[in-house]
């Protein structure tokens, strides 16, 4: 947005209202040229040296001279029509932001004349503060659309000033004065002068009539062409003091002459202004009136005459002469002011006077939902930049918040500018993962382009973003550590309960952060991976059940704070599911010796734990990996003898399945079970292979999908492998043995998460192991199909004969039915 910043000083430089002034241009020297070189020249010599002199603009100084003696100034020639056509089109890339800098304008001018009232009273005439308002009307029929102010109005001079001069702003010149005079600061909205011209985007003429108390009501017109008129208004002082702007809307600007439309983009833009906005809404009632007494006359007239052309022999009762009042419907038409700004800007008031109903009733306002946040912050940051903020984190996640970043919003803030809003969709507030967090900005000094739609310099963005990712994080600490003091404090109310006491059945209610994790731990996971600046912060936030967390998620910091003394490393599981991993083969000898496991069984997880390696200098490690670092010495030694007693049996199990695993060796993590297959300590777990498997782009193909390093461990204290290895010895070439080596690998892929690649060997191998085991000969096969001729030919006889039975003459039927059938 940086030309739009170099195209509104072109406007100014070029606008053609600001007579150029003649300025003396110096003379400059070449270096050296006008020194007096010591031995070399004399002082005449130097000046007639400096004269010949070169100056910048490519004249020698008497050249120079020569061409200041003949100079003429003139003015820059501006293409009005043109200049304007760059204001309109260039500067705003949505045409109802006229709405906002028109609410704007009147903002600023009622801010000035209550300014003005603090020191002079009288300046308000007979009305007083509460008075103030800007109102917003349109007419259907006439196409208009008009934006009226009490404010401090303007001057036939101001009219030609302000509105005659292109970015010229009366703002800026209320605010130099104010400041002048060491008053307080005004939270005034325009500086640049340009946003008026934005309603050129939908009008075609637009009328100003403004009425300044030290003036008469003045009448401004224009169509945004070269010219513009002013004069006296005949009508007199209508509006008392202040300004009306009138918009004659363009053919393709209906849709702001709409109530509902109107409505909306107040409350978008200038939901928070100081002064009261009103729409004029015209509403129809159907009423029941009383007929006047000329239209009763009448009405009894008709009735006479009516009942004297019919009248019958009926006698009248006393009742009957008592006649009910007469009335008629009548569509009435009322006009009734509609206030669009309800709510107040809280976030500019001190904290301390804001109670929580407040703040929920705002967040609810704010982001239309119905229930409350779970907390908030309010603050002001101040420095390079001085802003007030409130955010909120919201108690549910966004349906689908993850399932397409792409087309999620990006951020929930919404930037505002002296309470006007400059935008809700600024992605550099904040990072992508706190997408989540919602709220509000609002600066009074923040360097805008005169579009106001963007910020003129990344640099203060990056150091609004940097406080306010800080100080989410810093509520997001204090929220787990809130909820870590409410789960100390039970437990200490529950050993005080005693032994004897009967446990009290009571639902927990759930704290703050433990809903927080619920619904926004994703979020959490993506900072991890992307943020390396705050990573240290965003892993203490994270939460994880754990093999003695009893289905609650703790924090890393409890799992080091109980970590065993022998115990150097955090161990954890990834898997597709809990219940899956709590079953996992890999549990069986850790969980045994008393050491805690973290269950992660969140894609995500898998791209944490590769951006985590190491929490506060522990280090992370699978225990589906290699390389696992579990036992004593004397263990280990006793590993390194069964190696070398089962090397026939580990050699034989390479020889077999070839390619299908790098190696076999001997485990140190299994208990019950005969095998399990575990991955390189630095390649891909199984789970991720699964999950790379599964994703969208890849359509299952093996290619595109890195393959993880496969290694066999063999339980040696299993009796399967016992066995095995005694068999081997007698024949390794069994083909029954081999058949149950491949088994044991099947069995071993399916529990460590891997798929089986081959299903229609599995089948073979499978169907003969059960063969085997019943005691049948592994290589019989199923019975052959007879072949399809004999089967017809078979079919055919059966046709056939049931044919000769069908066309045979039964014996009890008598011989004369034969023609009635025909008959028939």
């Amino acid at each position: 947005m940086q030309w739009k910043i170099a195209t509104l000083a072109l406007i100014v430089f070029c606008a053609g209202y600001v007579s150029a002034e003649e300025t003396a241009q110096p003379t400059v020297q070449p270096d050296g040229l006008g020194q007096n070189a010591v031995g070399s020249q004399t002082d005449s010599e130097a000046v007639e040296r400096e004269s010949e002199a070169i100056s910048a603009t490519g004249l020698s100084a008497k050249e120079q001279e020569e061409a200041d003696s003949t100079q003429e100034t003139h003015e820059f020639q501006a293409e009005v029509n043109r200049l304007m056509d760059i204001i309109i089109n260039s500067l705003y890339s949505n045409r109802e932001i006229f709405i906002r800098e028109l609410i704007s304008n009147a903002a600023d001018a009622t801010d000035k004349i209550r300014h003005m009232a603090l020191t002079d009273p009288d300046a308000l005439g007979e009305g007083d503060v509460a008075d103030l308002d800007i109102k917003i009307s349109f007419d259907k029929e006439a196409k208009t659309l008009s934006i009226t102010d009490k404010g401090v109005g303007m001057t036939k001079q101001d009219l030609l000033k302000n509105l005659g001069v292109v970015a010229k702003s009366g703002t800026t010149e209320f605010l130099e004065a104010a400041n002048s005079k060491d008053s307080d600061s005004l939270s005034l909205i325009g500086q640049f002068g340009v946003g008026f011209y934005s309603v050129y985007l939908v009008a075609d003429k637009v009328t100003v009539v403004s009425k300044n108390n030290a003036d008469e009501q003045h009448v401004w017109e224009s169509t945004a062409n070269s010219v513009f008129t002013v004069a006296k208004d005949p009508r007199g002082n209508t509006l008392g003091r202040g300004t009306s702007i009138i918009l004659q809307l363009k053919e393709d600007a209906d849709e702001f002459l709409n109530e509902g439309t109107l409505e909306k983009l107040v409350k978008r833009y200038s939901q928070f202004i100081n002064f009261p906005i009103l729409l004029k809404t015209i509403k129809e009632e159907q009423k029941e009136v009383p007929i006047e007494e000329d239209e009763a006359e009448a009405t009894e007239e008709t009735e006479e005459t009516e009942e004297t052309e019919g009248e019958d022999d009926l006698e009248v009762t006393e009742e009957d002469d008592e006649e009910a009042p007469k009335t008629k419907t009548i569509t009435e038409t009322t006009v009734e002011w509609k206030r669009l700004n309800d709510v107040k800007a809280i976030w500019t008031r001190n904290p301390k006077d804001i109670t929580d109903e407040e703040y929920n009733s705002f967040y609810r306002t704010l982001t239309n939902k119905a229930n409350d946040p779970l907390e908030h912050i309010h603050f002001l940051a101040e420095g390079e930049i001085t802003f007030k903020s409130l955010l909120y984190i919201p108690k549910e996640a966004v349906i689908n918040q993850y399932a397409d970043s792409n087309k999620i919003k990006l951020s929930g803030i919404k930037l505002y500018v002296r309470r006007v809003l400059i935008s809700d969709e600024f992605e550099d507030f904040l990072p992508r993962y706190l997408n989540f967090v919602k709220g509000i900005v609002d600066s009074d000094d923040l360097p805008l382009n005169v579009s106001r739609e963007t910020l003129a310099q990344s640099r203060v963005l990056k150091v609004m973003s940097k406080k306010l990712v800080r100080k989410v994080l810093e509520l997001l600490k204090k929220m787990a550590e809130r909820s870590k003091q409410d789960d100390e404090e039970d437990d200490e109310e529950g050993e005080e309960s005693g032994e004897g006491d009967e446990p009290l059945e009571v639902e927990q209610e759930e704290d703050a952060y433990e809903a927080f994790w619920k619904a926004h731990g994703k979020s959490i996971k993506f900072g991890v991976i992307d943020d390396r600046k705050n990573k240290s912060k965003l892993t203490k936030l994270l939460r994880y059940i754990t093999s003695k967390s009893d289905g609650k998620a703790i924090a890393l910091e409890d799992y080091v704070e109980r970590m065993k003394e022998d115990q150097k490393s955090i161990y954890y599981i990834t898997g597709e599911s809990l219940e899956k991993v709590k079953k996992s083969p890999f549990l069986e000898k850790i969980l045994s010796k008393g050491y805690e496991v973290v269950y992660m069984v969140d894609p995500l997880d898998e791209y944490v734990v590769q951006s985590m390696t190491e929490y506060d200098g522990v280090e992370l490690m699978s225990v589906t990996k290699e390389g696992l670092k579990i036992g004593s010495k004397d263990e280990k030694k006793k590993q390194e003898k069964l190696k070398e007693e089962f090397k026939p049996l580990i050699t034989w199990f390479k020889k077999i399945y070839g390619g299908d695993v790098e190696k076999v060796t001997v485990s140190n993590r299994l208990g019950k079970s005969p095998c399990v297959l575990v991955t390189g300590q630095y390649g891909w777990s199984a789970n991720m292979q699964r999950i790379m498997m599964g994703a969208t782009l890849n359509s299952g193909e093996k290619n595109g999908v890195m393959q993880a390093k496969r290694t066999f461990e063999i339980n040696p204290r299993h009796p399967i492998m016992t066995t095995l290895l005694e068999k081997i010895e007698d024949n390794a070439e069994d083909e029954t043995l081999v058949d149950l080596a491949k088994i044991l690998l099947d069995a071993a892929v399916v529990a460590s998460g891997f798929t089986i690649d081959d299903y229609a060997s599995f089948n073979t191998r499978m169907s003969r192991v059960v063969k085997t085991g019943l005691g049948m000969d592994p290589n019989i096969e199923a019975p052959e199909e007879p072949e399809e001729d004999e089967e017809e030919e078979a079919e055919e006889e059966a046709d056939e004969e049931v044919e000769a039975e069908d066309d045979a003459p039964a014996e009890d039927a008598p011989a004369e039915d034969a023609p009635a059938h025909e008959e028939l």
